[in-house]
């Protein structure tokens, strides 16, 4: 899939087809933020790997605000637009660990194998929560909305990600994944079955 200016033109900066908007996006953010804080995880480091245009940066830094932001991003025109960090989560290698990781959106236009190796390095990435999502099998037969989102090949059903997902992290809900080994309490409601 070329992510062109041509993509995003279409799915983020056209208000008749993008596929999400600033304020749920804000939304998103501040999901995200309530969930670090509610956990008390202090937030140094956040990597928001397929960034895109950059819709949570500015959010998630007004309520984060010691957190310094990593955007990562495979798009040659959004790299070459922003300055995000060039590469895919898939192939990613840096010796900086987070506190926060991101990716959402991503995962699903990867094969099944690229996808695990994603989620693996996520998983070496991130040293506290993730935040993840992407359209499953039953997104695009129940949920979305098929006239703005892509028509993906290969869509992997929610029970694979969260297999695959569980391997090193706990689920908490609305997204998020605590990681394993982290000191955190999490009490046992608060964990989603």
């Amino acid at each position: 899939m070329p992510f062109d200016h041509a993509y995003y033109q279409r799915f983020y900066f056209n208000p008749r087809t993008a596929v999400t908007s600033r304020s749920e996006m804000r939304a998103r953010a501040r999901l995200i933020a309530s969930c670090v804080q509610y956990l008390g995880l202090p937030v140094g480091k956040i990597l928001d790997a397929g960034c895109g245009v950059g819709m949570l940066r500015a959010p998630l830094l007004r309520t984060l605000r010691r957190a310094h932001y990593v955007g990562l991003e495979c798009s040659d025109y959004l790299c070459s637009r922003y300055g995000w960090r060039q590469g895919s989560i898939e192939t990613f290698r840096t010796s900086e660990r987070f506190d926060l990781v991101i990716c959402y959106d991503v995962l699903q236009y990867l094969s099944a194998t690229q996808a695990r190796r994603a989620i693996a390095n996520l998983a070496r990435l991130c040293r506290g929560l993730l935040y993840f999502g992407a359209l499953t099998i039953e997104d695009w037969r129940d949920n979305c909305d098929q006239d703005r989102t892509d028509r993906i090949p290969g869509l992997r059903s929610g029970r694979w990600y969260r297999r695959e997902l569980s391997r090193a992290f706990l689920p908490v809900g609305c997204g998020m994944w605590l990681k394993r080994d982290v000191p955190l309490t999490l009490w046992d409601l608060d964990a989603a079955a």
